[in-house]
């Protein structure tokens, strides 16, 4: 476990995520007082007991089947004229 003042927290933050995600625990203190605990996220967001009640109330969608392998590496499509980015912006200064 590491401990670190929040001015050093804040400046070498990649540094103690880094830590966190090899598995350490970084406790962040404020004058020598623990006051916030940083930790890696283990398992799913959303534990199966609470996956299963939101389906049955109608809140959650089963998957019907599991993503790729490749999804979250591959190459995403090209958008060389823009038409992604002047959406987004078109919304954004709606209000959206």
């Amino acid at each position: 476990m590491k401990t670190a003042p929040i001015a050093d927290f804040k400046a070498r933050l990649s540094a103690y995520l880094d830590a966190v995600k090899a598995g350490e625990e970084v406790i962040v203190t404020e004058r020598g007082r623990p006051v916030a605990q940083v930790t890696a996220v283990r398992g799913s967001r959303l534990d199966s007991a609470r996956c299963d009640e939101l389906i049955r109330n109608g809140q959650l969608k089963p998957p019907l089947h599991s993503l790729p392998k490749e999804f979250l590496t591959r190459a995403l499509p090209a958008d060389a004229a823009g038409h992604v980015m002047t959406s987004l912006l078109d919304e954004r200064n709606d209000g959206r």
